[in-house]
């Protein structure tokens, strides 16, 4: 019989899933779906070795996560005659400053999780919410997690601090960063793909609805535009990105509520705040409006800021590494954000742009600036397939 695991990476709207077939402790990818959690009624989209399908679930995610994922197994195992289900893998978006590697999920890891929602409350509840609902479902059935903040463990002291007191960086409020496993797999890439940057010092920008840059020295973490929440560092689909202290102070003063500065920072801001019309850059490239435009000129000007902060704590810069959703496929954004770095010596080919080539820098260019499609679903599965194979067997 087929073995295989499924993989989930969850956002606050919406849940990707991973299928992949195991044979020991590797993982090959066969397929992929999607839920989007804000569409009535609820639909699963599955790809399954290049066959598509759309198929309606009956459940309320809202009022049973159980209901929804025991349709979505049906479907994979019956429907796609997938076989036995070995484990399923999560990304987690919070592991704290103890849980900074991939591991096996029990009742104590659960409760540390549970601990760390307000720091990053749109994620972790509802990592929490598809956790215990595989584990109704299929008691005793293998689960691990995979933490977006884990890769960024390798960065020191200095990089991680707040100028707040002591006690307060020694409690763990500290910078964390995020998107840590897309980082992972972009600096697990470039030695695949044996290219010279993999050794060297490297700004990767992974640039989706959420929305980050990290500093890679020979392949590690050393810096991240994210810090103690999924808040900071650049604007984002509905995020603020960096803000100034005394903005959430004046506002608090002035008698907003905590519950609605929160809504404020997390759901109506960023690219839909400031542009008033949507948190989709494709949508945003389009209008005419000129709301639109400052959104956008926003985003570039803050995100080639962050690189620019980065370059100095690497000294320095010898690749620039375009990902994710924007990253990977918005010509124009790239071009808008590798202009105002056109000082580091930036130079990008259009053409290579315009058709979102794996190198899209010039040949005068100081530095490379590159295009890599991550794949936080397959270091996901990477690491439930190991954990896994090392269980003791029966």
């Amino acid at each position: 019989m087929n073995r295989w695991l499924l993989t989930f990476n969850a956002g606050s709207s919406s849940i990707k899933l991973g299928v992949f077939r195991l044979d020991g402790a590797r993982a090959s990818r066969i397929g992929q779906g999607q839920l989007d959690l804000h569409l009535t009624p609820l639909k699963l989209r599955l790809e399954i070795e290049g066959k598509s399908s759309s198929i309606s679930i009956d459940a309320d995610p809202a009022a049973s996560m159980e209901r929804v994922l025991e349709q979505v197994l049906h479907q994979l195992e019956v429907g796609h005659e997938q076989g036995a289900l070995c484990a399923v893998g999560h990304r987690v978006v919070h592991g704290g400053l103890h849980l900074a590697e991939a591991m096996l999920l029990d009742a104590h890891i659960e409760d540390e999780l549970e601990a760390l929602a307000p720091l990053a409350p749109l994620h972790q509840p509802q990592n929490l919410r598809l956790i215990r609902a595989i584990a109704r479902l299929r008691p005793g059935l293998p689960q691990t997690a995979t933490f977006d903040t884990a890769f960024h463990a390798s960065q020191d002291a200095l990089a991680r601090r707040f100028a707040l007191p002591r006690a307060l960086h020694d409690e763990g409020v500290v910078r964390y960063g995020f998107h840590g496993i897309s980082y992972s797999y972009i600096a697990a890439e470039l030695r695949r793909r044996a290219l010279p940057e993999a050794h060297g010092n490297v700004i990767v920008a992974h640039l989706g609805n959420g929305a980050s840059l990290c500093a890679l020295q020979n392949g590690r973490s050393v810096d991240a535009s994210t810090g103690f929440s999924t808040l900071e560092g650049v604007p984002m689909g509905t995020r603020c990105g960096a803000l100034d202290a005394g903005v959430l102070l004046y506002l608090l003063r002035q008698g907003m509520s905590l519950d609605d500065l929160e809504d404020l920072l997390y759901h109506r801001s960023g690219l839909l705040g400031v542009s008033g019309i949507s948190a989709d850059v494709r949508t945003l490239q389009q209008s005419s409006e000129p709301a639109a435009r400052e959104a956008l000129e926003l985003f570039a000007l803050r995100c080639a800021g962050e690189a620019t902060r980065l370059a100095t704590t690497l000294g320095g810069i010898d690749a620039l590494v375009f990902t994710a959703g924007i990253g990977e496929h918005d010509a124009h954004m790239r071009t808008a954000i590798c202009r105002r770095l056109d000082w580091l010596g930036v130079r990008l080919d259009e053409q290579a742009n315009a058709r979102h080539a794996e190198c899209i820098s010039s040949d005068d260019s100081r530095i490379r600036v590159l295009v890599i499609a991550t794949n936080e679903e397959q270091v996901i599965a990477d690491d439930a397939a190991r954990l896994v194979a090392a269980l003791p067997t029966t």
